[in-house]
């Protein structure tokens, strides 16, 4: 199986890790510059008002300055980690798996992390245990601009998946490469996909990895 390369993201979408099942390793791209309204600051919940984003602001700096995506800083001078959590808590208190998970989610949150890329980070660790994933994490060293569309970068054992994913509305209706599998959800009748793994986590427990194969 192959080495997948994504962009850190905040709390990926199921479909971020279905990517990964059964990969070598899964390696986060570190050299790359910052893209705005991406999943490396935002995620989809759904709430009983439809699908709603949540994103983490960040230090804008100078604009005119390129900034890496691993050194990017954290605005905390809004109260973005508060309404994050009250949000989260609402749209999924009264979920069957709220409870079990919502205190190891908490504590991420209040560590404060400087950068996105470790706030990311301490979250993906915490959802490939969750998913009972073995997935090695590595970190690119150097920079290799992406192909035109998904494609294998350089060599069969390296699967480029870098802004693959995305959630901006205007290419929701393309399918990803690999989806999950539909599960009951709190809001709604009809199953909405490329939700955060939080969603398929507090509906599932320790069966949430048996929706991704």
């Amino acid at each position: 199986m192959p080495i997948v390369l994504f962009e850190s993201q905040y709390h990926p979408p199921t479909s971020f890790f279905a990517e990964i099942i059964g990969a070598e390793a899964l390696r986060l791209e570190t050299q790359e510059h910052y893209r705005k309204q991406t999943y490396r600051n935002r995620c989809l919940i759904l709430t009983a008002q439809g699908v709603k984003p949540l994103t983490v602001p960040v230090v804008d700096g100078n604009r005119s300055v390129k900034v890496k995506t691993a050194e990017i800083e954290i605005d905390y001078r809004q109260n973005w980690v508060h309404q994050h959590w009250r949000t989260i808590q609402t749209a999924y208190g009264g979920t069957p798996y709220f409870e079990y998970y919502a205190d190891y989610l908490h504590d991420i949150y209040v560590q404060k992390h400087q950068r996105l890329f470790d706030l990311n980070l301490a979250f993906l660790r915490f959802y490939l245990r969750c998913l009972r994933l073995r997935t090695p994490v590595e970190f690119t060293t150097d920079y290799v601009p992406p192909a035109p569309s998904l494609s294998y970068l350089a060599t069969p054992s390296l699967l480029d998946c870098r802004d693959s994913l995305t959630p901006k509305a205007s290419v929701a209706s393309e399918p990803d490469r690999k989806s999950v599998q539909p599960y009951a959800q709190t809001f709604g009748k009809d199953f909405v996909p490329r939700l955060s793994i939080l969603d398929l986590l507090f509906m599932q427990g320790p069966a949430a990895g048996n929706f991704l194969a």
